[in-house]
């Protein structure tokens, strides 16, 4: 119980960019923001369409709380 309440409280404070993880960021989005240009040209304008751009948010956002939360 303990340890969950310590994750639930680290997963839930605003955790400031230090050393090169703000760089780090950038290049995560950069590379999602090129990867969704890739699907929006490939795929016809559709339910699947948005579900996949959403995805792609939803791993840039789990990404950096990686960053953010574990180190």
């Amino acid at each position: 119980m303990e340890n969950m309440l310590a994750q639930i409280d680290n997963w839930f404070r605003y955790h400031a960019p230090k050393e090169d993880q703000q760089e780090r960021y950038e290049r995560i989005r950069a590379s999602a923001k090129d990867f969704a240009m890739v699907l929006v040209e490939c795929t016809p304008q559709s339910a699947d369409q948005t579900s996949a751009l959403r995805k792609l948010r939803e791993c840039v956002t789990t990404a950096n709380a990686a960053i953010a939360c574990n180190e």
